[in-house]
């Protein structure tokens, strides 16, 4: 049998990782895809290779996903199953896409604020409207543009390179934001910033670029794929994550939007990968995207934590 499914996999130029989980699924091999305390929940159509956003849609039961720099600028629906439900196609382009979030009426935001270099003066977030969450043609964006008030330089030294972005939420008419740091012994290092949500201005005409408020700081460790790179907050806004590529980092008992402020619960996932998506679907189950690298990730996965 195994001889059979490399057989057929060679002639019809299945890609290895289909082979592999192919042969895991058939042997029951756990050593194949041991996902530690992630629960495999479907492996991701080939297009969200580079996914790098997840938001949950209670509504439609299923997740808005995208892709960071490099992709098209499309929103794709993706039920449990890992099928495309729908594509939303943008019209604006797609810099570095690096995270959703949604509000409470049902508006979608992408995060443009990708910025490795921390060269980037164009730093803003896209929305779609709900109404046209159902678009077939190119959907129209708003778009809020902000920057962060303590950069001066562009880029800064090496020693103050905080300004990367890669996570963030709507919550209670404001965006926060938690930087990515790439200062030497602060990778793990965050801070969280707020900005204005558009929508509680009368006129698209009368607004500019926000300066981002500085909060707090975080520090989840100092080694080499600490950085954050997602964030969500849950729909009772009790508790709020954040994700690296080892552990997923829950707050809770926190005072006001200071999300730093009260406690901080680690969840190490027992399995390295590219992750770069998280989003809650309920008080206790979390899921998760990974990028696609080899043979491994392009993968949603379930966490479950305390309530």
């Amino acid at each position: 049998m195994l001889n059979l499914l490399i057989d057929v996999a060679m002639k019809k130029h299945f890609t290895y990782k289909f082979l592999l989980l192919s042969l895991c699924s058939l042997l029951f091999l756990t050593s194949c895809s041991n996902f530690g305390n992630l629960k495999l929940q479907a492996d991701l159509p080939s297009v969200l290779e580079e996914v790098s956003g997840i938001q949950y849609d209670a509504k439609e039961d299923a997740f808005w996903m995208l892709n960071d720099s490099g992709n098209k600028p499309s929103v794709y629906l993706v039920s449990k199953q890992g099928k495309i439900v729908r594509e939303l196609k943008i019209d604006a382009q797609n810099n570095d896409w690096e995270d959703i979030t949604m509000d409470a009426e049902g508006n979608l935001y992408v995060g443009d604020f990708g910025n490795n270099e921390n060269k980037r003066k164009d730093l803003h977030i896209l929305k779609v409207k709900k109404e046209d969450l159902d678009n077939k043609g190119k959907i129209k964006v708003e778009k809020i543009y902000f920057s962060f008030p303590e950069q001066k330089k562009f880029p800064p030294k090496k020693k103050k390179k905080y300004y990367d972005v890669e996570a963030f939420f709507e919550w209670k008419g404001s965006f926060y934001i938690f930087t990515k740091s790439r200062v030497k012994n602060e990778i793990g290092r965050t801070f969280l910033y707020r900005v204005n949500n558009i929508q509680n201005y009368k006129s698209s005409e009368t607004y500019g670029v926000f300066e981002a408020e500085l909060i707090a700081d975080f520090t989840t460790c100092p080694d080499q794929y600490c950085w954050i790179t997602a964030a969500d907050i849950s729909k009772d806004g009790k508790k709020v994550v954040l994700i690296n590529h080892k552990s997923a980092w829950v707050f809770t008992g926190f005072t006001g939007d200071n999300f730093f402020s009260g406690s901080v619960k680690e969840y190490p996932f027992e399995y390295e990968s590219q992750k770069e998506s998280i989003t809650f679907q309920n008080k206790t189950s979390l899921f998760i995207a990974d990028e696609e690298n080899g043979m491994e990730g392009r993968n949603l996965y379930q966490l479950e934590i305390k309530e």
